[in-house]
């Protein structure tokens, strides 16, 4: 198992305490440039009744109170799933190093498959992104999540 691997392994257990809560089972974990873990998160926005509780904002607010500064510059987010345009702005605006994620979303993907924020050249920050690690796992946990949600 590679670092990357690793790390992603920390982000589907926190997608699977999501999908324990009936949230859809997204999770994150952010990693500073020693290998710290420095935040871990899941999905909560029903939890929360809060549209912007997806697994990165939660991750990332409580990175920055951690380290006390709205850059978490040379930091890595780790995410189950491509992250939304919200979760991307937010990325971008914290100024990540990188974003590692597990599978595409084709619907919501702001990181290569519906949009590709990291890449337009209007924004003054690029984010490296490193996508499909553990991905059929992280694919699996979703499609069995909404699988089983249909099927109530």
């Amino acid at each position: 198992m590679n670092e990357h691997e690793a790390y992603m392994e920390l982000a589907i257990k926190e997608a699977k305490k999501a999908g324990q809560n009936c949230e859809v089972p997204i999770g994150a974990i952010l990693v500073d440039e020693k290998g710290q873990v420095v935040s871990l998160a899941h999905n909560s926005t029903i939890t929360l009744c809060d549209p912007c509780a997806h697994a990165e904002i939660l991750a990332l607010r409580n990175a920055c109170s951690i380290v006390g500064n709205y850059r978490l510059l040379n930091m890595t987010i780790y995410v189950t799933i491509e992250p939304c345009i919200m979760c991307m702005g937010a990325i971008i605006h914290a100024r990540l190093k990188k974003l590692v994620f597990g599978a595409y979303d084709p619907k919501w993907g702001a990181a290569g498959s519906l949009y590709n924020f990291a890449n337009d050249n209007r924004l003054n920050h690029k984010t490296e992104i490193i996508p499909g690690i553990c991905e059929k796992e992280c694919k699996d946990l979703m499609q069995d999540f909404f699988k089983k949600k249909r099927n109530l």
